[in-house]
């Protein structure tokens, strides 16, 4: 699995993939604990409609995802890495929207 990653991901040694999932793990968590306060604090809990949660997680906690990954990705520093992790997951998306095959599969 190790040397998948490092293939995928195109980096050297496996200190920097115990790293990177370090990242991923330490964001996961920061964004539950930012969710549960921001939720708290706007009033949305279980009895609301659940299209108004998925909205809500939508609009603002999936862009704090991205932030929130990158302070992390500097904190430890892997900026860089995530940096084009980021260009690269957003040119995919834009590219589901524009119906531009070549661009989703970079």
């Amino acid at each position: 699995m190790m040397e998948k990653l490092k293939q995928r991901w195109n980096i050297k040694n496996g200190w920097d993939v115990v790293v990177i999932l370090l990242v991923f793990a330490c964001t996961g968590f920061s964004i539950l604990y930012i969710k549960r306060a921001l939720f708290e604090l706007v009033g949305l809990d279980d009895t609301k409609a659940a299209w108004i949660r998925w909205t809500v997680n939508i609009i603002v906690i999936l862009p704090l995802y991205q932030v929130v990954l990158l302070a992390w990705g500097w904190i430890w520093g892997k900026f860089a890495f995530f940096w084009e992790f980021e260009k690269r997951m957003f040119g995919r998306i834009g590219g589901m929207f524009r119906g531009n095959k070549a661009q989703s599969d970079r």
